[in-house]
């Protein structure tokens, strides 16, 4: 964990002084590499720490990390933009905290025996055993297929939404001159709150209907999803003409989106899902599903949506065409995706 967030810090602020494109899109790429050293084992670890409610507690604790660190991200980087005259002192505070994370996992942090919260110390499986057990877990495999449409919203929100609704205050009377880096700022600030909220708010249901219904992890996560579209769907439209509302119901949609964070965990590591020694195999894996088919691509494919409704308003040809340019784009995606993935 601390050499994936040593490479993660280092390669970060490397990024903010690179000048070529090619070498940049590295930096970034190996920001990646980091993150997903870091956070396939750091749940795996908590998981063998502790059982029960006091495992979800604790997971709790660790995913809000996910919605409260972007909201603070928002902030940070547009502030520190703003200070230093440049956005690639956004990306030169971060190795800061990084630091500060590689110390303490050196200094704190123990890697406990697999299983051991469970009572038991559990011998290893072989890695292609493990990747035919979690293939044939309807838990497993429904659980990432939700996670990776919520990692599909959250980003292409994140991506998205300061700009959407920057352009919607401005076509308010008296706000043509709203500036960007201030909803961002806002945005940030929403996220933020709705995560501190959020993830322990979707713990706690979890934890307390799990006592009556056995379902009700996913069902707290499905809720969650289901009422957060219509919200943050109103909230793109109100921009246009109230502030204050736009940002309230934002919130509110995005309290529910983050309702899930904590209990895809629970779903995916308590030990009557996945054994201790598949953990980290099915954390990694998660991951990747949830990233490559999920966040990773959203951005690009909204964006490739809202060309083509723009060209949809103007002639009936125009909208055939994109659509049938946005279904190519997909396939070759989720072809390219498929033909990566080990027989």
């Amino acid at each position: 964990m601390a050499a994936g967030i040593f490479v993660w810090s280092l390669t970060t602020l490397l990024g903010s002084y690179v000048t070529n494109f090619w070498a940049f899109l590295v930096m970034r790429s190996l920001v990646g590499v980091g993150e997903a050293s870091y956070s396939t084992i750091a749940p795996t670890i908590i998981s063998d720490l502790f059982v029960g409610d006091t495992r979800s507690k604790f997971l709790a604790l660790f995913y809000f990390a996910t919605p409260v660190g972007s909201g603070l991200g928002y902030i940070v980087g547009s502030e520190a933009s703003r200070v230093m005259g440049s956005w690639h002192w956004g990306l030169r505070v971060t190795p800061v905290f990084g630091a500060v994370a590689v110390l303490l996992i050196l200094l704190v942090v123990q890697d406990p025996p697999r299983g051991e919260s469970e009572g038991a110390h559990l011998s290893a499986t072989s890695w292609w055993d493990d990747i035919k057990s979690l293939g044939k877990n309807k838990s497993f495999v429904m659980s990432t297929a939700a996670y990776t449409a919520v990692a599909f919203v959250a980003r292409a929100l994140a991506w998205w939404g300061p700009k959407f609704i920057a352009l919607g205050l401005a076509t308010q009377q008296g706000h043509q001159d709203v500036s960007l880096d201030d909803v961002s700022y806002i945005f940030g600030l929403i996220a933020m709150i709705a995560g501190l909220l959020g993830v322990p708010l979707g713990s706690f249901l979890g934890q307390k209907l799990r006592v009556r219904y056995q379902r009700a992890d996913p069902i707290v996560f499905g809720m969650g999803m289901l009422f957060s579209t219509p919200l943050v769907l109103a909230a793109l439209f109100i921009a246009g003409w109230n502030t204050t509302t736009c940002f309230v119901v934002v919130f509110f949609g995005q309290v529910l989106l983050n309702l899930n964070w904590a209990i895809v965990a629970d779903i995916l590591l308590v030990c009557y899902t996945v054994i201790p020694t598949r953990r980290s195999t099915a954390e990694a894996f998660q991951i990747l599903f949830s990233h490559g088919l999920g966040d990773a691509g959203s951005p690009y494919l909204i964006g490739q949506i809202s060309e083509i409704l723009k060209k949809s308003f103007s002639t009936p040809a125009a909208f055939v065409e994109g659509a049938m340019v946005l279904n190519s784009t997909v396939s070759s995606i989720v072809s390219d995706f498929v033909t990566s993935l080990p027989d």
